[in-house]
């Protein structure tokens, strides 16, 4: 049914909600909320529209509206956050990392509590200390905590008095008491976890003085490798405690959160303030409109960026005012479950730190600029040589090709996907060759690629998306082999050959039937050398995988009254399958280990191969 749009305003319900536009291929292009949707929908239709430029570029390719009433404008927020995070809109601010930062748990609220890291607050009446931006110091000190107090390190739901079969092997290695096994009371137990508390909490000094005296003591009775380990473990205190503050403290923490862009470019700012102490920053890429302010920037920030992250502060202490921070606080609010403030400093400390995260996002997005631009060059700018050499349009998917074998007795097959100028290694694929017997590489490539274009053309997953170029590792021989492919399956696709040179690196392609070269400085040549290599690795590694696993198999291994002895002898003997399979009864049977009804299971089953027969596996 045709969408009009003038129509379809006029049924615009004056209720809170969310709003999402699609173009004509239907995909999401822009998400929003609203307090009325009539009156914020109808807007975007207005000759002057809401302002925004990139509004203006968005309305002409809006094919289709829909909505989804809310009962508040929270609950619109609140969905309109997970929407955006869902489809990556085209025309929304988009938040472009996505990473999530860990936290220390520990379960106070079990008999025999536990220390965990989880990248996950709940509400289940554990203690949280984080979030923490340093992943390796979290496990340090998860581990060093464990070691000190003899914390347990398993998953099991202890209960006092209910004990299992055996201690594991921590217990024997003197990192656990075993509460498993009730070798040590609940009470003393929580001695331990109430200490490591004590450490999170920054209160680490007690326990400084207790290795200093451990480790003089076992000195003084010549336990000099004992003596080290309390050495060692002193040091990870010193390292790590003076770091480590607790969230669930004073409440005196605050995110400080600054942006800085430069055309369709721009860094977010964020240092993490906790118990009063900066103990970390990181930044993000946004992609935006140029013509977007700090304000709206910021907005959308913190709107994508709280609703990935469990822990809220206290405090959002901002670089400019955002239009939407009544609600947008009293998300936050709801999400922390104490109230939270949005302020943006003007004079004083907390003025300083928001223009030093200021700063720091300028410092960073100058230096991106440069890395996005040589990444540029070497991806996409590297890809769009390789069209301009072959005068083919932008080849934004292409695919690699190459064939793996032991002097033929195992042949597999590797297939690598590139777009945009970068690995996807999603869409990486693995084949045993099953039809070939012996070093063919031409057979075993074309076997290959039929069963790769036949899956496409039969919609089979992981399979249905055609590639813009074909690149196969080798010159005018496997080209062929592919065309041929290709043209049997009615598929029409630009397919060149990587030529080698001496030091066995691509030095220009073949296709049309000639030869193109290319500058070796050129990101062409760098994009070009590293499909191969990454082809070459992919195959290798498969390769590799098989026989470690025990599963690469000769051929031989297939035919009756072949054994180890005798395949061993054929191998000395011949120096390839295609020998082996042209040899008569007589050469065979004279071999010493092979005996005449052994040397006629051997011709007969390669015969059947010729003609069809079972098929090798």
């Amino acid at each position: 049914m045709s969408f009009c749009i003038a129509d379809e305003l006029k049924k615009l319900p004056k209720s809170p909600g969310v709003y999402i536009m699609h173009d004509d291929a239907d995909d999401i292009i822009y998400v929003g909320k609203a307090i009325n949707l009539r009156n914020r929908v109808r807007q975007y239709f207005q000759k002057d529209g809401d302002g925004r430029q990139k509004i203006k570029k968005m309305v002409p390719q809006i094919a289709r509206f829909e909505y989804i009433v809310t009962d508040s404008e929270l609950e619109a927020l609140i969905l309109e956050c997970n929407l955006i995070k869902e489809y990556r809109p085209k025309y929304n601010t988009l938040l472009m990392d996505d990473k999530s930062y860990p936290f220390i748990q520990v379960t106070v609220q079990e008999d025999f509590p536990r220390i965990l890291i989880t990248r996950r607050m709940k509400k289940d009446h554990s203690r949280y200390f984080g979030p923490y931006s340093n992943a390796g110091a979290v496990k340090e000190t998860v581990e060093l905590l464990r070691k000190l107090f003899n914390i347990r390190n398993c998953n099991l739901k202890l209960i006092s008095g209910q004990f299992t079969e055996r201690p594991c092997l921590y217990y024997h290695i003197h990192q656990c008491k075993a509460p498993c096994q009730g070798y040590v009371s609940e009470e003393e137990y929580k001695k331990g976890i109430h200490r490591a508390l004590e450490f999170l909490n920054g209160n680490y000094k007690d326990i400084l003085k207790e290795l200093n005296a451990k480790m003089l003591e076992a000195s003084e009775d010549m336990r000099f490798e004992e003596a080290g380990q309390y050495r060692d473990l002193i040091e990870s205190v010193k390292h790590i405690g003076e770091n480590q503050k607790a969230t669930m403290g004073s409440g005196d923490d605050r995110d400080i959160i600054a942006v800085a862009s430069k055309d369709a470019e721009a860094i977010a700012q964020i240092f993490f303030v906790r118990d009063g102490k900066l103990i970390g920053r990181e930044h993000y890429h946004l992609q935006i409109d140029p013509n977007e302010t700090d304000g709206d920037m910021i907005e959308e920030f913190i709107k994508q960026f709280y609703s990935g992250t469990p822990f809220v502060p206290s405090q959002l202490m901002l670089s400019a005012e955002i239009p939407g921070s009544s609600i947008i606080e009293k998300w936050l609010t709801e999400k922390r479950g104490s109230r939270v403030r949005i302020v943006v400093p003007q004079k004083g400390q907390k003025e300083k730190l928001v223009a030093l995260a200021q700063k720091n996002a300028g410092l960073v997005l100058e230096q991106d600029i440069e890395r996005l631009k040589k990444e540029e060059a070497s991806t996409k700018g590297a890809v769009s040589e390789i069209g301009e050499l072959l005068g083919i349009p932008f080849p934004k998917r292409i695919e690699s090709y190459d064939i793996s074998n032991i002097s033929g007795f195992q042949n597999v097959g590797s297939m690598i996907v590139y777009e945009n100028g970068r690995p996807k290694k999603a869409d990486y694929r693995k084949f045993r060759i099953k039809t070939v017997v012996g070093a063919d590489d031409y057979a075993s490539m074309e076997e290959v690629l039929e069963r790769r274009f036949e899956r496409a053309l039969d919609k089979s997953s992981g399979f249905e998306e055609l590639p813009d170029l074909i690149l196969m590792d080798g010159g005018k021989g496997q080209v062929n082999s592919c065309l041929k492919v290709l043209d049997k399956l009615g598929i029409d696709v630009p397919v060149a050959g990587m030529v080698k040179d001496d030091k066995h690196r691509t030095r220009g392609l073949f296709y049309n039937g000639r030869e193109l070269n290319f500058e070796k400085n050129s990101e062409c040549f760098h994009l070009l050398t590293r499909i191969q290599d990454e082809v070459h690795r992919f195959a290798i590694t498969y390769h590799r995988l098989l026989r470690s696993k025990g599963q690469v198999r000769s051929v031989l291994d297939d035919i009756p009254l072949i054994g180890p002895a005798r395949k061993k002898e054929l191998m000395r003997s011949y120096e390839s399958i295609e020998q082996i399979k042209n040899a008569s009864v007589d050469e065979l049977s004279s071999l010493p280990q092979m005996n005449r009804a052994a040397a006629v299971a051997v011709h007969e089953f390669f015969q059947n191969k010729e003609t069809g027969g079972d098929e090798h596996e």
